[in-house]
């Protein structure tokens, strides 16, 4: 029997609840859940939080089986490095890149686009 592996990511600045039922709802995929951070130099947003705390965070709610920071400006490299069977993203993400997408065809990387979820509002980490 083979696990599948499920690969998602973002930036978690802020982690609501929204984010929460995402990453419950990509566990559910497959039997192992990688959670890549985007790093402190792809992270550009003007609210954005050091990717140690990001990290921290994610790990906390024990979701995901893997969280690590991704490579410098490559999504193509975290994934080529992880080879999942799934890559799961939100319904406001898209593939980044055409290197991403090749990639992902040629390693037949299913991809999922979940539904929105509410519960953005509730932030969960930074702790109100």
């Amino acid at each position: 029997m083979t696990s599948r592996k499920v690969f998602t990511a973002g930036c978690f600045n802020r982690v609501h609840k929204a984010h929460l039922k995402m990453l419950k709802e990509a566990r559910k995929l497959g039997d192992e859940l990688i959670v890549i951070l985007s790093s402190d130099t792809h992270n550009k947003k003007p609210y954005a939080v050091p990717a140690a705390i990001r990290l921290k965070w994610i790990k906390d709610l024990k979701i995901a089986d893997s969280v690590r920071i991704g490579k410098e400006n490559s999504f193509a490299k975290s994934l080529l490095e992880e080879k999942p069977d799934i890559l799961v993203l939100g319904y406001d993400q898209k593939i980044p890149d055409e290197e991403t997408e090749t990639l992902i065809k040629n390693l037949g990387i299913k991809v999922i686009r979940l539904p929105w979820f509410e519960g953005k509002e509730e932030t969960v980490f930074p702790v109100p």
